[in-house]
């Protein structure tokens, strides 16, 4: 008898450790498939589709208004962000922004990453970095006191041609072709454009960020570096009084004195200097470019408030009636704000004739985005073009161009808006054109 109750236990206990032992090897298959999943979402791949990018500017005035003032000047509504950010609508004090933690170049998964970073509602690059600001410091000082890069040698490559004086679409081919530390992709950055959208449509298509890691070279840049330093000079939201201390004046003074040593500034100048819009003293040509491009201006009803460079390139958020965001062309302030969380990428918008859709490859992309949880339902910006290129081209085109102005830049299709505002620069963007 107790050799059989022995026998029954046995069966009874050793079934439900082989029970347990199944349901074990189920879990981690579970588990495994799960991480599997994970990997494919995080590495990612090309999308497939029909769109090219590139398309027609009056098709899009015809279809949805005036493209351009839609998007700086249009009362269109904004809509408030369904996966609410970190910061949103932060008014920004004078120590504005401490630190611009990025992405180093360093393989981590979600999980091994504790480096203080918050997902919101993305997935996390695929390499993280962070900004080194040890210059930064070093550009609040005076001017005469910093360290600048050797000037570009002075050859026949910056003096305008005949044709090109006659033509600004060539000229402005010729500042593309003259931006020596525009960037490659694949070596200097990465970019995942996700999924395409039309402009109306609210569901965001970028499972993931749009910049997956840029090189810290490139960050370390003269131009670039000293571009990114006055980014954290402004309070984004429109109406605000801007207060400028003189270590910020130092700083756009810096920048200045560095952009004009590079190829496409030294070629403006010149340009300028034929068609008599600044003379040949250099000092005065800086004057010009500072004047134009951080002198405070009144938008929105309040003196003071703004600027051609932080509209262009900061961008602003509009406080009048909805919330929307104008301006914030610049794709180092889209990567720097992205990094922070401040920014959602949302997709790109679909162009308007069918081909091969934007790819890592593509520099001049059409976006819509959320900045502080506020809507821009279409935007266009340059990826890895220098502050230099485009400084220097938004100049020539508010000097010798229209309110549009079709050209060409290198492979792409560009009509650059730009806008005035009496006689200041109020924005100036570009468009992809057909």
């Amino acid at each position: 008898m107790e050799g059989l109750i022995k026998g029954l236990a046995d069966v009874a206990f050793g079934g439900r450790r082989h029970e347990d032992e199944n349901t074990k090897e189920d879990e981690n298959t579970v588990e495994q498939q799960s991480r599997s999943s994970w990997a494919e979402v995080v590495s990612g791949g090309d999308q497939d589709g029909e769109q090219n990018y590139g398309g027609n500017t009056n098709n899009r005035r015809n279809e949805e208004g005036d493209y351009g003032r839609n998007e700086e000047w249009g009362s269109g509504s904004s809509q408030s962000t369904r996966r609410p950010q970190k910061v949103v609508n932060e008014r920004y004090q004078d120590n504005r922004q401490n630190d611009y933690n990025q992405s180093r170049p360093a393989q981590q998964t979600e999980e091994e990453s504790n480096d203080g970073w918050e997902t919101v509602g993305k997935k996390t690059p695929k390499r993280h970095q962070q900004v080194k600001k040890d210059d930064w410091d070093n550009f609040k000082r005076p001017a005469s006191e910093q360290q600048y890069s050797a000037e570009v040698e002075d050859n026949s490559q910056l003096e305008p041609s005949e044709n090109e004086l006659n033509d600004l679409g060539q000229a402005c081919n010729k500042l593309w072709e003259l931006d020596y530390n525009r960037l490659t992709p694949g070596k200097d950055y990465e970019i995942d454009c996700g999924e395409g959208k039309k402009t109306y449509q609210k569901q965001d298509m970028a499972e993931g960020s749009l910049f997956t890691w840029v090189s810290e070279d490139v960050l370390r840049k003269p131009t670039i570096s000293r571009f990114c330093s006055l980014l954290d000079n402004y309070n984004p939201h429109e109406g605000y009084k801007e207060q400028v201390t003189s270590e910020e004046k130092q700083e756009q003074a810096a920048f200045i004195e560095e952009i004009c040593r590079t190829a496409p500034i030294k070629y403006l100048h010149k340009y300028l200097c034929y068609k008599r819009i600044v003379s040949e003293d250099v000092q005065e040509f800086k004057r010009l470019l500072t004047s134009l491009w951080f002198d405070l201006y009144g938008r929105g009803g309040t003196s003071s408030c703004s600027s051609a460079f932080e509209h262009v390139f900061v961008g602003e958020i509009k406080e009048r009636g909805e919330q929307s965001v104008s301006g914030f062309h610049n794709w180092l302030q889209f990567y720097m704000e992205e990094a922070k969380g401040r920014v959602d990428y949302q997709g790109y918008i679909f162009p308007r004739r069918r081909g091969e859709t934007p790819d890592s490859e593509t520099q001049l992309l059409t976006i819509q985005f959320e900045w502080n949880g506020v809507l821009k339902s279409v935007s266009s910006t340059m990826i890895g073009v220098s502050p230099e290129f485009e400084l220097a081209l938004y100049t020539l085109c508010f000097y010798m161009g229209g309110e549009d102005n079709h050209i060409e830049l290198g492979p792409y299709y560009v009509n650059v808006k730009c806008y005035r505002l009496g006689n200041k620069l109020g924005s100036a963007f570009p468009i992809a054109d057909e």
